[in-house]
């Protein structure tokens, strides 16, 4: 026991035992500095200089950019970059899918064809038309008068017409006999209207034209799409009046009657209605007398 106690001590006497460390000028020898030290506090003094050095390069890493130059360590830039054209990327996909599928419709139209998948049926008329009870028909002044000038500027104006906010209400594109109507058992998906060639072809409603040329089967043909994913289709014209990417209106003029393409007998429009890539029958809702 009392070796321990004295080896305790020797131990204790060397921790604490004072030190001198002196700087010389080595030509002269001249105490510049000096310094009193013992082996504990030289100890302490390290092991404070590591955990400083320790915590300031941890910060250092943390917070600041320097961090981008330490190997392993990734760019706060490339980063902010990767996830931006990670979501481009996926925006771009998603876009994609949707012009793809666009697409395939507008080509199951021109080919008259129709995907397998079912769909509700009807028409467009029962999906859009008007309850008569729940609006008030009363005609306002303003209402009246707007009517009178309306009314006078159609006597000189046969085929623009102010169709803004006419809703998803159809508009007959042609007036005409009707010399084949619609049938899905035939694959006839239109409506066949004979009239006078170069009788003017008037949009059933606003929208965007889509296709604007010349096919081999059914002659000059244009397409406007529609809100609600409705698409109309005109064809055999004699001429075109729009091209694509073109937005029209409501009653605006789009073509002419015409006996243009291989699969014609005679002068007329072959109209189609599609709705999310199926046809319709247009005589559900339209009146082409």
């Amino acid at each position: 026991m009392a070796k321990k106690a004295k080896k305790s001590k020797e131990i204790k006497k060397k921790l604490l035992h004072k030190y001198r460390l002196v700087i010389l000028n080595e030509n002269t020898f001249e105490e510049k500095i000096s310094f009193k030290l013992s082996r504990l506090n030289v100890f302490v003094s390290g092991t404070l200089f590591i955990i400083v050095l320790i915590g300031f390069t941890t910060l250092l890493i943390a917070f600041t950019p320097l961090r981008e130059y330490i190997p392993g360590y990734s760019s706060t830039k490339l980063k902010r970059q990767a996830t931006e054209l990670t979501y481009k990327t996926d925006s771009l996909v998603t876009v994609l899918n949707y012009t793809n599928k666009y697409l395939d419709n507008v080509r199951l139209v021109l080919r008259g064809e129709v995907e397998n998948n079912e769909v509700n049926r009807d028409s467009l008329f029962e999906r859009y038309k008007l309850d008569p009870s729940n609006v008030n028909l009363a005609p306002i002044q303003e209402d009246l008068r707007l009517r009178e000038q309306v009314e006078l500027e159609d006597k000189y104006n046969l085929f623009e017409r102010n169709t803004e906010n006419v809703g998803q209400v159809l508009f007959s594109p042609l007036s005409g006999t009707v010399s084949q109507e619609f049938d899905a058992k035939t694959k006839h998906y239109a409506v066949d209207i004979t009239a006078p060639q170069d009788t003017p072809i008037k949009a059933v409603a606003s929208g965007t034209v889509v296709f604007a040329e010349w096919t081999a089967g059914t002659g000059y043909v244009i397409i406007v799409e529609h809100k609600d994913d409705i698409l109309s289709v005109y064809k055999h014209n004699g001429s075109l009046s729009k091209t694509q990417g073109e937005l029209v209106v409501a009653g605006e003029v789009l073509a002419s009657v015409g006996n243009t393409g291989e699969l014609t007998t005679g002068p007329h429009l072959h109209f189609e209605l599609w709705i999310k890539g199926k046809p319709i029958n247009p005589l559900d809702f339209i009146d082409f007398n």
